[in-house]
């Protein structure tokens, strides 16, 4: 089984540069120092940590140093006890560095990190989604460059893994675990309608959600309150319906929305709303009350991050009842299977303008080491650090997931992390739109390409 898992991470790197060849590109290559640092809301979760000497001793003694840290590991995150264990692992281990970090929920953080970054106000370290999202942070002067302290941490670290985060040939983010978008299955309620497996074709998919539907099973749960959620669900069938490099040349911006078969794909996502697959009072819910009702078997299926495999693997219950695949084709004249959505996202970046950048360069490395590695026994996603340590409590949610990474062909970031913030903005009200029945294929991507470019 080790052999097989250290295989699967050999797997993963070949896959990652089919990936990342798009993203890491920007017109800075800026580093700063100096400025002020600011810890945020009241909010906070509190540790005090220190860095590791030997990485101290390259920049400047730690001792009485404060670092802020903003993330989204909040306390009903998947990733939270990733986060609390590696913080508590550096508290016993460098006692010398205050550490505060403060957790926020996704959707408000990323208007919170962006004023912070216009009002010059972020802390030492910042949680951040890479590609675009981080490129517009680096393009404004206001992230710190990592290449020195990156050398120190190479060997753990591919190079492949950093993609995400580099621009201009310069590195800017620690990336943590990478995830993809996966179909989540209630196994008891697909039960009751028949099935055994996940369907894999998309004409299988359809008759079992309206075998389910005439069960009086809810098909799908999706949080309407959080839009990056509805844009699991329809980035995956544009994906599947298109092909992973239309979507990912629009994402990109070297091609435009005004796309004839993205408009027939965002119809066939209205389509399964309009048909009453999806759970009509998702609307107006969250994530977390979504993949709650989810758990307790209101919905068959739920279209989400694969970080997800920690909880559903911690509740014993549900554990057995859930397995995970893939979304299935469309359109096989235009898309295959392992055309996924997801890969490197989650990252920590280092401020420009805090007054103990180097050491917090350094802190910020040993820290996402650590993360990485609670986050990937939680079963929180895979490894962007090559794993270390007994491996063997890996959920088998979490291995199916890696299976399904290793045969992949291509995958596409997340829309709202690949574009711009303007652009992200831009799209996400669209696809809002789009869930609430207000427009239709035609005016969305009529909509994108006049709005956007």
């Amino acid at each position: 089984m080790m052999k097989a898992r250290k295989l699967v991470s050999t797997l993963l790197a070949g896959v990652m540069v089919l990936s990342l060849a798009a993203c890491g590109s920007s017109n800075s290559g800026t580093t700063a120092s100096g400025g002020s640092t600011s810890s945020g809301s009241s909010t906070a979760t509190t540790a005090t940590t220190s860095t590791d000497s030997s990485a101290a001793a390259t920049t400047t003694d730690g001792a009485g140093i404060t670092l802020n840290m903003w993330c989204i590991a909040t306390e009903s995150d998947s990733n939270r006890h990733s986060y609390e264990a590696a913080i508590a692992d550096m508290k016993a281990n460098h006692p010398d560095i205050t550490f505060n970090w403060e957790a926020f929920e996704n959707q408000s953080y990323k208007t919170k990190i962006k004023a912070a970054v216009s009002a010059d106000e972020l802390p030492d370290i910042f949680f951040t989604w890479s590609c675009a999202f981080l490129g517009d942070f680096v393009d404004a002067g206001k992230v710190y460059c990592l290449d020195e302290a990156y050398e120190k941490y190479k060997s753990e670290l591919p190079e492949v893994m950093m993609g995400n985060s580099s621009y201009n040939g310069k590195h800017y983010g620690v990336p943590l675990t990478m995830n993809i978008v996966g179909l989540f299955a209630n196994m008891d309620l697909l039960g009751q309608v028949g099935y055994t497996e996940i369907p894999g074709s998309y004409t299988e998919f359809i008759e079992c959600c309206d075998a389910l539907k005439a069960a009086g099973i809810i098909p799908f749960g999706c949080a309407g309150k959080e839009t990056w959620c509805v844009t699991e669900y329809l980035e995956s069938v544009i994906e599947k319906s298109v092909g992973a490099d239309a979507l990912n040349d629009i994402f990109l911006g070297r091609a435009t929305w005004n796309n004839a078969d993205v408009s027939a794909a965002v119809d066939t996502f209205q389509g399964l709303v309009n048909n009453g697959y999806f759970d009509p009072s998702g609307i107006g819910l969250t994530n977390d009350e979504v993949k709650n009702n989810f758990m307790q078997g209101k919905y068959a299926f739920y279209m989400n991050g694969t970080w997800n495999c920690a909880d559903f693997a911690a509740n014993e219950e549900f554990y057995a009842k859930v397995k995970v695949g893939e979304f299935p084709v469309i359109n096989a004249d235009k898309a295959k299977l392992g055309q996924l959505i997801g890969g490197p996202s989650d990252t920590l970046a280092v401020a420009a303008s805090s007054p103990n950048a180097a050491v917090a360069a350094d802190y910020a490395f040993e820290l996402g080491k650590l993360i990485c590695h609670y986050g990937y026994l939680d079963g929180c996603g895979l490894p962007a650090w090559t794993p270390y340590g007994d491996t063997s409590s890996v959920n088998g949610l979490t291995q199916t997931v890696a299976e399904i990474v290793a045969k992949a062909d291509t995958m596409v970031l997340f829309g709202d992390t690949a574009m711009n913030a303007d652009d992200a903005n831009t799209y996400l009200s669209y696809v809002d739109q789009v869930y609430g029945c207000q427009v239709d294929g035609t005016a969305f991507t009529a909509g994108l390409a006049k709005d956007i470019r």
